[in-house]
């Protein structure tokens, strides 16, 4: 076997053991261990090779960029479980509920606000669905756009900064991680804004989908459901600015004062703050909310070590140059690539969570993206677009399995007046994907919706640059009057002029010489 043949047989062993279903990060290590030793055994690098692996792992666990992620998932936790999306949900409900499709903007809405300070789908999907999914049923809404609409807007998360996304995105492709935020605001404010505008041609096409919550049903009005609205929004959004204005991620800050790091350590510290003001600060939500932390930050180091063996191997084998030959040829140029890229992770998301698509497969696309000259913030954003798919594919999607674990609690416990059947989630997720999706190409074709919030390059052209001499230098100092002692014409401290020197005394006569004359 030729060496140039077994990168191909390593990604396939790789496709295989992710449909087998074993655990990504020991099945990744077996791979590369595996295949490391076989390489040894036939020549094509030597066993000192594979001593760059424990220098890899250690230089992954020193990582101070990745140190943000146990911080902010923290935030995450602990806002998910202090009562924060149960007031906002109800006060938004309330002042969107006369609207026809007023509840699923209030559901679209909240689920951006709860993504830009939580960060996980997991508790953003179940809180909402808890508390909308039995009103909308109540109020006469479709079945199947409350569960779309819920799940959809749980995914937001996947995009909004400070997404746990964009940080690991940001430090696979060597980006700064304020600029990938700064980045993602484009396609999270649109994709909210398609999400809205789907909202609103269900209530004109079909206005029995999405009734409009009746007068006697609305509790607060005037200035007390101003107030309560006022009351979630206003405290997120100073977390929201203290974490990502300090690391310089929000548009047209140009200045950053923080690191992820500590501006993740800042929004845990807020998120605890947030948690006492509504009086859930107590220990056994805490030790939850650690517990949640713990178990998620062990999973992501330990997927990135094992591809990290799986890579460094792949690479002694000249896999990246098997992948950037296979993918530098494609017809099309940038365009060309973008959709096969794109249209490889949709199809890769139905078995992979986003994490093992960004450890495993990012650094393989990532160096072929910047030979062919395409922005690295524009092609991170770009594919977190696409991997908010990854919850939401039938019948994969996580966020859909979430949905049908909650719809089933609340039918036990009477909160559904009929039992939501897996068909309903399934197809209502479609037209939903299919939106995630439109966002994609947009994003592809309309490269602005990404880069008009990056700051501006100064570039240099070198080639460009012209150093001139000025005339009166060029035709000769004689004829400029330049002073060539002092050509640059300093001017010297005032100095007393040069006294003369001294006459040398005669020499001493020799002792007994006559000095007579």
């Amino acid at each position: 076997m030729q060496m140039e043949n077994f990168a191909p047989i390593m990604f396939a062993g790789l496709v295989v053991i992710m449909l087998i279903g074993f655990p990504v990060a020991f099945s990744l290590s077996a791979l590369g261990l595996f295949s490391g030793f076989f390489a040894i055994e036939m020549g094509w690098f030597p066993a000192g090779f594979m001593g760059n692996l424990p220098l890899n792992v250690f230089g992954i666990l020193s990582n101070e960029t990745l140190l943000a992620i146990p911080f902010f998932t923290l935030m995450g936790a602990v806002l998910e479980k202090c009562g924060l999306a149960e007031d906002m949900l109800d006060s938004m409900g309330q002042l969107f509920g006369p609207v026809r499709g007023g509840l699923g903007y209030s559901v679209i809405i909240v689920g951006f606000i709860l993504g830009a300070i939580t960060g996980t789908v997991a508790g953003q999907v179940i809180a909402m669905a808890m508390i909308s999914l039995p009103v909308m049923m109540r109020y006469g809404y479709n079945m199947r756009y409350s569960t779309g609409v819920l799940a959809a807007s749980g995914t937001i998360t996947q995009l909004v900064p400070p997404s746990l996304v964009l940080i690991v995105m940001a430090d696979q492709l060597g980006t700064d991680v304020g600029q990938m935020y700064k980045g993602a605001w484009g396609p999270s404010i649109l994709q909210v804004i398609i999400f809205a505008i789907y909202t609103f041609i269900i209530s004109r096409i079909w206005p029995s989908y999405v009734p409009g919550v009746p007068a006697e049903a609305r509790t607060l009005q005037g200035w007390a459901l101003w107030a309560k609205c006022l009351r979630g929004i206003i405290p997120s959004a100073i977390l929201i600015f203290a974490v990502l204005g300090s690391m310089g991620g929000l548009p047209f800050m140009d200045h950053a004062i923080a690191t992820p790091t500590e501006a993740g350590a800042m929004g845990a510290v807020g998120s605890l703050i947030l948690a006492a003001i509504h009086r859930r600060l107590n220990w056994p939500m805490l030790k939850e909310a650690m517990n949640g932390t713990m178990r998620l930050t062990a999973m992501v180091v330990f997927i990135l070590i094992g591809s990290r063996v799986f890579s460094l191997v792949f690479q002694g084998v000249d896999g990246a140059k098997w992948i950037e030959h296979m993918l530098s040829g494609l017809p099309g140029g940038q365009i060309g690539f973008l959709i096969a890229v794109n249209v490889f992770v949709f199809f890769l998301a139905f078995f992979l969570d986003f994490f093992e698509i960004a450890f495993i497969i990012l650094p393989m696309l990532g160096p072929v993206a910047a030979k062919l000259g395409i922005d690295m913030v524009w092609f991170g954003v770009l594919l977190c677009v696409n991997m908010q798919t990854s919850f939401m594919h039938p019948p994969f999607g996580f966020a859909l399995f979430y949905l049908r674990g909650i719809a089933d609690t609340l039918f036990k416990n009477g909160a559904l007046p009929r039992k939501i059947e897996s068909r309903d989630i399934y197809l209502g997720a479609i037209p939903w994907v299919g939106l995630q999706l439109l966002l994609v190409a947009i994003v592809i074709f309309f490269p602005q919706t990404v880069t008009v919030f990056l700051d501006k390059k100064v570039e240099v052209d070198i080639d460009k640059v012209n150093l001139e001499m000025p005339a009166d230098l060029q035709s000769g100092p004689e004829s400029s009057g330049i002073n060539m002692d002092d050509p640059f014409g300093n001017k010297k401290s005032a100095e007393p002029d040069a006294l003369p020197m001294p006459e040398p005394e005669p020499p001493a006569p020799a002792p007994g010489a006559d000095t007579k004359q």
